[in-house]
């Protein structure tokens, strides 16, 4: 996949009106992950990813795995990308589950383990809502009651 399709697939899964929208919300989820992670993790899950979007994990970020709790990573996903903080989530969880269609499931794997799964604040778990709903298109079912629908008589 590269930067085009990559970008027009997270377009299209958040109904984002325009290509500037769409890289604020990658590069604001990508590259706060990136600081949470340590260095060689951002390396190895971004491999798979196109240049213009693997930067975001790895040249965009100054000091890779910062300490911090999901709230905090709302907002600091929130601040970059100039959304409200249940926007930025949401648009954080579609990106992640399109990174993980994109990398190799030991990668994806090593970053589950690196994100704790604790306490409430520690909660990183809401960050794969959407991998763990069986992906977007299941997700995405699954909220508007789409699917197979009986024919019209």
């Amino acid at each position: 996949m590269n930067f085009d399709e990559f970008t027009g697939q997270v377009q299209h899964r958040l109904e984002l009106p325009g290509t500037g929208e769409t890289v604020r919300a990658i590069r604001a989820t990508l590259m706060t992950l990136g600081e949470r992670i340590p260095a060689g993790a951002a390396e190895d899950l971004a491999a798979s990813l196109p240049m213009e979007i693997r930067w975001y994990m790895t040249g965009a970020v100054h000091e890779h795995g910062q300490r911090f709790d999901w709230k905090e990573f709302v907002s600091r996903v929130s601040e970059i990308e100039a959304a409200d903080r249940s926007d930025a989530a949401y648009h954080a969880r579609v990106i992640l589950d399109l990174v993980h269609t994109q990398v190799p499931e030991s990668d994806f794997q090593q970053l589950r383990d690196q994100l704790p799964e604790g306490s409430q604040d520690e909660n990183w778990g809401k960050l794969f809502e959407v991998v763990d709903a069986g992906g977007w298109g299941d997700a995405e079912e699954a909220q508007t009651g789409g699917g197979p629908q009986p024919e019209d008589r």
